[in-house]
């Protein structure tokens, strides 16, 4: 096996490893590993985000299975649909005291995961997550993942020879900087 498929292969295992750590907090709250994602989604991004649509988009979803799932957390309290003033029929998902409570149990998941990661020399961790936001880029870029707000795609994101620039924070961006979810993201390069 070459080298790129053996990379393939480890992030698939990576992968694997989130899901169990998702489904096991899932499993003792009695939600669903999409219904947590959801929950969190919602709790750090802007509210023209939280839309059936955006987070269908967000997690490569059909917006009926996002539907279910938004369904069962009003049912058990934990959103709150604020209605639109404009449109009736569209909506915006807020947390409820109860989803902020669920949001402060779950979202810490992967703490096993970064408690392994700390015993790595940092030049290591920066290569890794250079390497990965590159990846997560192209595959933007070429359609495989349809939402992306990572500095690279961004309007303010600008190369200067060697160096990284966001012209929004008015400051030089080091690798660790750079975000792969950044609430100021104005996307920049249309998919190809």
């Amino acid at each position: 096996m070459d080298l790129n498929s053996k990379v393939a292969a480890a992030l698939g295992r990576i992968s694997e490893v989130f899901k169990v750590l998702l489904w096991d907090h899932a499993k003792r709250l009695k939600l669903s590993p999409i219904q947590i994602q959801i929950l969190n989604f919602i709790a750090s991004h802007k509210e023209e985000l939280c839309t059936i649509s955006a987070i269908a988009k967000e997690f490569n979803v059909t917006k009926p299975t996002i539907s279910d799932a938004i369904r069962v957390l009003e049912n058990k309290e934990m959103i709150v649909k604020n209605s639109s003033p404009v449109d009736s029929r569209s909506y915006t998902m807020l947390l409820s005291p109860t989803g902020n409570q669920i949001v402060a149990e779950t979202e810490n998941f992967a703490d096993p995961l970064k408690k392994m990661l700390s015993n790595t020399e940092d030049e290591d961790l920066e290569l890794v997550f250079e390497t990965l936001n590159k990846l997560i880029f192209q595959l933007n870029r070429k359609g495989v993942l349809t939402v992306q707000r990572i500095c690279y795609g961004c309007k303010f994101y600008e190369k200067k020879g060697t160096n990284q620039y966001c012209n929004l924070l008015e400051k030089e961006l080091l690798n660790r900087d750079i975000r792969l979810d950044c609430p100021e993201h104005v996307t920049n390069v249309p998919l190809i």
